[in-house]
């Protein structure tokens, strides 16, 4: 009896020590998993070529994937597409299309449109656009911003696009905006945002710090901006510094127009502007999500400078992704510069990883 029972309390002292080492090793293994950051473990399996890629949103040319689309996604590495008309007949071909760029793309691709509403929207027989933005503040409902917010998130799902270039954060009396107060138009774009998420699309403010004083065209040329900062502070950047602080920063990007602003940087546009994009936009408004540049092929920049020269001045400025819409030449030099100036030490590889991180941490949503 007394044989029995040592060997039942030896038993049973073994299967507690077991359990507990067990139960040691199953919390060490969860602890060890739960350290594991996603985005840094894809980041350091990445070459330099495919991280600069990353930060490339381009546009193709043709309405199917075709071997200009394949080369820039495998040799370039390219990070995101963006669509215009040429590229839109039907629903049925643009959802071919997105499901055909991505399942050629190693990473999730960021695939963009610019569906403002009114005159600013893309394939217009197939996918009715909302109202202006103009007309939307006229209305004075603030919900009539989220409601067409949500149709318009639904509607790019349904063909393969995960984020919509708008809304318009800009504060002027032209019909791409909500209107020509601060305040209101903060209330709208806050409104926008929500429906958006709500529909886990992304969206992206543009064009910071605002381009409602503009008055030349930036497609075509630059504009100068003479106001002081504390008027730009009360008038441009409130409607910024309102999502930008209630609004999860990995859910939108935002986008840097090409205007020049005197009293901010006298000699760059606000994309090319470190003052603006890092100073500024990072620092002082606290911004922790992607920016994006507005396209590099627009006349107020590259009518007085080259595209490497443009890409690299972005890239020195803050900029996470360089938007180039139109030419596939222009794309692959601004890529092979910017690689050269990090292969040469004038750009440090720790500066394109600060970038491909936040890309990356956006796209796990993907």
């Amino acid at each position: 009896m007394k044989k029995f029972f040592t060997l039942l309390m030896t038993a049973i002292f073994a299967f507690l020590v077991c359990g507990c080492f067990s139960s040691e090793a199953t919390k060490a293994e969860n602890i060890a998993e739960e350290k594991i950051d996603p985005v840094e473990e894809k980041l350091k399996h990445m070459t330099l070529e495919e991280k600069i890629g990353q930060m490339m949103l381009i546009g193709v040319q043709e309405k199917n994937f075709d071997e200009n689309a394949n080369y820039m996604l495998n040799v370039y590495h390219v990070g995101g597409i963006i669509l215009y008309d040429r590229n839109m007949d039907t629903k049925e071909q643009v959802k071919k299309l997105t499901d055909d760029l991505q399942a050629n793309s190693k990473i999730p691709l960021f695939i963009a449109l610019d569906e403002e509403g009114g005159r600013v929207s893309r394939m217009k027989h197939a996918i009715a656009p909302p109202p202006s933005q103009e007309l939307i503040g006229r209305s004075g409902d603030f919900n009539v911003a989220k409601t067409h917010a949500v149709d318009t998130a639904k509607k790019l799902k349904e063909i393969g696009v995960n984020i919509n270039f708008a809304p318009v954060a800009d504060v002027g009396n032209y019909d791409r905006s909500f209107g020509t107060d601060a305040n209101m138009v903060a209330n709208f774009v806050s409104q926008a945002a929500k429906g958006y998420e709500s529909e886990n699309v992304f969206y992206c403010l543009k064009h910071f710090p605002g381009i409602g004083k503009a008055t030349i065209d930036p497609h075509k040329d630059i504009s100068e901006v003479e106001v002081s900062k504390e008027i730009l502070e009360a008038e441009d950047l409130p409607h910024f510094k309102k999502i930008i602080s209630e609004q999860d920063n990995s859910k939108f990007m935002v986008m840097l127009g090409h205007l020049k602003y005197l009293a901010l940087d006298k000699e760059n546009s606000a994309s090319l502007s470190h003052e603006i994009v890092t100073n500024l936009l990072r620092k002082e408004l606290n911004f922790q999500g992607v920016i994006i540049t507005d396209d590099l092929e627009m006349g107020a920049i590259s009518k007085y400078n080259d595209s490497e020269s443009i890409g690299i001045q972005a890239v020195k400025a803050g900029a996470d992704i360089l938007l180039i819409c139109h030419n596939y030449e222009t794309q692959k030099k601004v890529c092979d510069a910017i690689l050269k100036k990090v292969q040469s030490g004038e750009i440090s590889e720790d500066r394109i990883n600060e970038s491909v991180r936040r890309i990356l941490k956006m796209k796990l949503a993907l």
